[in-house]
């Protein structure tokens, strides 16, 4: 067994092949297919961001100053931590209060390496892009290098047998 094999290579019938290290390496955010951001300004309601996050299945709006400019990012994250978990009122609570500002945001000519890594030393789970004049153009979050990385390898991935029940992607769940 080498270092590509693990306990399902043997049910697949045959070696399960590396990762392509070349992808791993040097592909770009843009091979994420990044999704449009919702983009507030910093004096919408947390209610209002939380409707759209829903809408649009997000887990997140960018928050943009009167030039379009990214200003902050409100997660679902923040909506735990900084409203519900401080007992705030989402509809009388604008998102400056509780956004993180000035958050770091990449360009899509960054490699994923590089927003993995940075994922990975922050915490991050969402990760605003941006132009040159740091205006909101996408944004990319764990889904999206998950998604990616069994893109990488789909035979290791797709062929795992299933656990004792299937999910249904298409629902909304609480994990």
């Amino acid at each position: 067994m080498d270092e590509f094999d693990d306990e399902y290579a043997a049910e697949l019938g045959e070696p399960v092949s590396a990762i392509d290290i070349e992808a791993l390496l040097n592909d770009r955010i843009t091979t994420l297919l990044p999704a449009d951001p919702i983009c507030l300004p910093p004096t919408a309601t947390v209610d209002e961001a939380v409707k759209r996050m829903l809408a649009r299945r997000h887990s997140g709006v960018l928050v943009v100053d009167g030039a379009g400019r990214l200003a902050g990012i409100f997660t679902e994250r923040d909506v735990l931590t900084r409203v519900v978990g401080r007992g705030l009122d989402p509809r009388s609570t604008s998102l400056d209060g509780v956004m993180t500002a000035k958050p770091e945001a990449l360009f899509l000519e960054h490699r994923v390496a590089y927003a993995v890594h940075c994922m990975s030393v922050a915490g991050y789970r969402t990760i605003p892009l941006v132009d040159r004049e740091h205006r909101p153009i996408g944004i990319v979050t764990v889904t999206d290098f998950i998604r990616w990385l069994a893109n990488l390898f789909p035979e290791a991935i797709l062929n795992l047998p299933p656990g004792d029940r299937l999910k249904n992607p298409g629902e909304i769940d609480a994990g």
